[in-house]
């Protein structure tokens, strides 16, 4: 037993990594509870196993003491002396057991313990192996299909993709090989818990740092991801050198790169967006297959207004709104989308609601009803502007006579349809009517 001990502990240091000290520490340990059960006794009492020979050592020390009232642990001066010649009263003496009979029970529990302790190290090793791989793509094989979800085969262990986690009408099939991401990894009493992600946005950022060497020698950046899986992704993507456009690096000859990713997502579409550090330039992009009349940022609230064309309005929005909400989460802002006959109806509400502020504001200033309304008014009095020009004024912010006749001719010709001298007459024509 005792050179055998020392055998199998060496061999477990070599095999396992585990020290051989920290193996005999937690043998002694066990074996001396297993002694104070033996007993029946908890008092004074230690084992130590030999580091040389492997022989396991009993002991219990008692106090010398003139007259014995307990044999557990008193011992009398004729006796102690037997042991320690110059034993006095008041010392104490470590008297060496004889464990022959408690040799079999020390066998059993050096051979639990080790065993025990091989379990716990082996799941921690598995733990710290995983729990660092966490965010990371790795392949797992379909070992079966539960109603809480699918387990797959990592290698070493098993891992849980649960129905959260799973794309929405996907299916699995035994032996099938799949990538996953690794979620999370917990510590149980059981060994270590894996869950596994189909529907995690690093799931495409790993994918393409597999499938684009550009981004994986980090000369083409990925900025974010968004998805909505197993429908549609988009990626914002931007090159730190100037000569590699990140898009067609993602996307490669003849789309070859990209369709290995979709392959794998099963058909998820996926948007190659080109980031842009104007909040402008990057919504209009991140909008993408659609495109844009114009982007107008609020910057202070991160909300943007965005005109199309009448033709690109369900484009830019997707079906159920989807191409709009993933440009937001993409961005980061919220996203207003307007069409041009949406921006037009709007001015023409504002034109209309204006004609009427100034009627009522007129009427109220009234002083009877024979006396002639005062100056000022709606747009409609210039002469030569017609219902369009005047759309077009309020959507410049010249909405009131006032404005107009306070601006320039240069202010003016900023407006759709409006030339130097055609400004002037307005303006002109507005402080008459202002001036009676």
């Amino acid at each position: 037993m005792a050179s055998e001990l020392l055998d199998t502990l060496e061999q477990i240091e070599r095999e396992k990594n585990i020290k051989k000290e920290d193996l005999i520490q937690m043998v002694e340990a066990a074996l001396l509870a297993a002694l104070r059960k033996h007993l029946h006794s908890s008092q004074n009492l230690a084992v130590a196993i030999n580091r040389e020979t492997g022989a396991i050592e009993s002991f219990q020390t008692k106090k010398v003491v003139p007259e014995v009232k307990r044999n557990d642990i008193e011992i009398s001066l004729s006796d102690a002396q037997k042991i320690k010649p110059k034993a006095k009263i008041d010392d104490d003496v470590i008297i060496a057991l004889d464990t022959r009979e408690f040799g079999r029970i020390a066998a059993q529990t050096a051979k639990q313990v080790i065993i025990q302790r091989l379990l716990e190290t082996e799941r921690e090793n598995l733990f710290n192996e995983y729990k660092v791989k966490e965010m990371e793509l790795i392949n797992g094989i379909v070992q079966r299909v539960t109603p809480k979800g699918v387990i797959f085969d990592l290698g070493k262990i098993e891992a849980h993709l649960p129905q959260r986690e799973q794309i929405k009408g996907e299916t699995y099939n035994n032996g099938e090989r799949i990538k996953v991401i690794i979620l999370k990894v917990n510590k149980t009493t059981k060994g270590p818990h894996v869950i596994v992600s189909r529907t995690h946005p690093n799931l495409i950022k790993r994918l393409f740092e597999l499938e684009v060497p550009e981004i994986y020698e980090k000369i083409v950046e990925i900025k974010n991801v968004v998805r909505e899986p197993g429908q549609r992704a988009k990626i914002a993507v931007a090159s730190n050198n100037d000569k590699v456009d990140p898009v067609g690096a993602c996307v490669g000859v003849k789309g070859s790169r990209i369709r290995t990713i979709i392959d794998e997502l099963k058909g998820e579409r996926i948007d190659v967006i080109i980031f842009n550090n104007d909040p402008a330039t990057y919504i209009a992009k991140a909008l993408s297959p659609a495109k844009t009349e114009s982007v107008t940022v609020d910057t202070p609230n991160k909300k943007a207004e965005v005109l199309v064309p009448d033709d690109q309005l369900s484009l830019a929005i997707g079906k159920a709104g989807q191409n709009v909400r993933l440009a937001a989460k993409l961005t980061g802002w919220h996203i207003d989308i307007k069409s041009q006959s949406d921006k037009k109806l709007q001015a023409q509400a504002s034109l209309a609601a204006a004609e009427a502020a100034a009627a009522a504001t007129q009427e109220a200033e009234m002083p009877d009803a024979g006396t002639a309304p005062a100056a000022g008014g709606e747009l409609t009095q210039l002469p030569s502007v017609g219902e369009k020009l005047q759309v077009e004024l309020i959507n410049k912010g010249f909405d009131t006579l006032e404005k107009i006749a306070s601006a320039s001719a240069e202010d003016l010709i900023q407006v759709p349809g409006v030339g130097p001298k055609k400004a002037e007459k307005i303006i002109a024509a507005a402080k008459e009517i202002i001036n009676g």
